[in-house]
């Protein structure tokens, strides 16, 4: 992978006459997520003093996840806080609900590997490498995540777009699906045992009932521990969307924080 931190240092020596050339190479290229190196383990680390989005970069072909990450993983998710931080003024819907969720481990599996990954389509796309990264199976993931939480009998089926990892609906029973949108993502390793990665998504749930919108902060942290086990902390913030009438009071500050822990073994 190219090193963009030394590429962009090198651009920037260069005379002022070459200017136009770095303007190419970074929308040809754009920046190195590990470019955000500190971000997202300092923003991990002020949890849950959260009172503003992730910096992200606008989520282009699929979140690339480190060699050791390759395999399928059965793992147990446990809630072990959530925290509403506009209460009593703003709460989510299901926020009380989900204290039913708190210190019980939920079991599903996951999936991850270089057979799942689907090259980029653009015009841009011939100045990348089309080398296969790993990457989650997104359409086995979502499923098996979806069936351990409302039920299988609740859940269809997961449909992500073949032409964009970045976008899936989920069809629950009732003539209910989710339809979601990654828009920015980031991602660092700052060591070769930890990934961290966050992805931002717009999610739009429609029932014959109701619409309800909103945006969503997924940020982990994984720790390698050795070849068959995964230890990971992962935070999901909830965000009002614009068209919420409490957004302006909102402010950008998420509405509601998740933190679980999860443990990764090895099929």
């Amino acid at each position: 992978m190219r090193d963009n931190t030394t590429f962009e240092d090198l651009c920037c020596g260069l005379r002022q006459h070459l200017s136009l050339i770095l303007l190419v190479c970074l929308i040809l290229f754009g920046f190195n997520a590990t470019a955000l190196a500190g971000s997202l383990s300092d923003r991990l680390e002020e949890f849950p003093q959260w009172t503003s989005k992730p910096s992200v970069k606008l989520a282009k072909g699929d979140l690339e996840y480190p060699e050791w990450m390759a395999g399928t993983w059965n793992v147990a998710s446990t809630l072990t806080e959530q925290i509403a931080p506009l209460a009593p003024d703003i709460v989510t819907p299901g926020f009380e609900d989900n204290q039913d969720y708190i210190d019980k481990a939920i079991a599903f599996s996951v999936r991850f590997g270089k057979e799942y990954y689907t090259p980029t389509k653009s015009l841009l796309s011939v100045f990348k490498s089309s080398e296969p990264a790993v990457v989650a199976d997104r359409a086995f993931n979502g499923t098996k995540i979806a069936e351990a939480y409302l039920g299988d009998e609740n859940v269809y089926k997961v449909k992500v777009d073949p032409e964009d990892p970045n976008q899936q609906i989920t069809f629950l029973k009732g003539e209910r699906k989710l339809i979601s949108k990654i828009t920015g993502r980031g991602r660092e390793i700052p060591t070769g045992d930890r990934f961290i990665a966050t992805e931002v998504t717009q999610q739009l749930f429609r029932s014959p009932e109701r619409l309800y919108l909103n945006e969503v902060e997924t940020t982990s942290s994984y720790t390698l521990l050795d070849s068959d086990n995964i230890i990971a902390e992962q935070v999901t913030a909830i965000y009002l969307s614009p068209r919420d009438p409490d957004y302006f009071t909102a402010d950008d500050r998420p509405v509601a924080l998740y933190h679980y822990h999860l443990d990764l073994t090895r099929q």
